[in-house]
């Protein structure tokens, strides 16, 4: 375990993190818009950095000797929310490298891979062109303002790189059939094995409505469903921030509803009539 780094210690460098690095970025924007900052103040701030770095690397090596392994460790010093979102920004970025590269995530050796972006796909290019226009906008009616400029700048920059990030995630991360499971997935925040011989039924069902009921996982695209499972066992959801509900109905949906569905229904009577591991087959007249 961590000892007594978990105590007062890793309390004061979370302290002096949540207050260095806003004031890091501030002090970057200010830079990036032309303002000049006094060299002590500039060098003040690069050494709070400098020693916080030093002394979240000295701790973090400590952790690891005590026998945690480096996700455990980056734990300690990074509350979980945190990290999860700095993943979830980091899969969105790296998605949009897949995309190009026409390179899909978790697909080797899969059975069958369904995607399901193709019905959100002119939502989101509108939505990236709104963002776009209005970063052009905004850059020309805030031209006099050089720093609320460069703020802005990045901002808008940014929010068009997440929404095309979000539907690359999508297109690179298909529901995905394989090893006795079915992998569903929403660009980069949902991502659930549902074992097939939890999966008691399976229905071509369109819906364009869905509630949220504790116990129900909706992963629609463009607000549309077209495959229902519903499971004989509960499986456990970890929501984007760490939060874990248990669910015993998943809807979805695919370009190809009707081929998923298939693929499903085929997949889970296999698994309903396989022979029970360890027993030996029925003897042959």
């Amino acid at each position: 375990m961590a000892g007594s780094e978990r105590g007062p210690v890793l309390r004061a460098l979370r302290a002096v993190a949540y207050a260095a690095l806003p004031a890091e970025l501030v002090v970057f924007v200010l830079l990036l818009g032309g303002v000049r900052i006094p060299g002590a103040v500039l060098g003040g701030a690069e050494l709070v950095m400098a020693v916080l770095l030093a002394a979240e690397a000295v701790v973090w090596l400590r952790l690891r000797r005590r026998g945690l392994t480096r996700r455990e460790a980056l734990a300690e010093l990074v509350p979980e929310r945190v990290l999860r979102l700095i993943g979830h920004e980091l899969a969105l970025m790296a998605s949009l490298g897949r995309w190009v590269a026409r390179r899909p995530h978790g697909t080797a050796g899969a059975e069958g891979a369904f995607p399901h972006a193709r019905d959100q796909a002119a939502l989101m290019y509108g939505f990236a062109f709104v963002c776009l226009v209005e970063c052009v906008g905004m850059s020309w009616l805030l031209a006099g303002w050089p720093v609320v400029h460069a703020v802005v700048l990045v901002l808008d920059v940014y929010t068009v790189l997440f929404v095309l990030g979000l539907h690359a995630a999508s297109v690179t991360r298909p529901h995905v059939l394989g090893g006795g499971r079915l992998r569903a997935r929403q660009a980069a925040h949902v991502d659930v094995d549902v074992p097939l011989e939890r999966i008691a039924a399976v229905r071509r069902e369109n819906r364009f409505t869905h509630e949220k009921k504790d116990g129900e996982l909706n992963l629609a695209v463009g607000s549309q469903t077209s495959v229902t499972l519903e499971l004989s066992e509960p499986v456990e959801v970890v929501g984007l921030l760490g939060g874990v509900r248990p669910v015993t109905t998943v809807r979805l949906h695919a370009d190809d509803p009707k081929a998923l569905y298939e693929a499903l229904r085929d997949a889970v009577t296999r698994a309903r009539t396989a022979p029970s591991p360890g027993r030996d087959p029925l003897p042959t007249a």
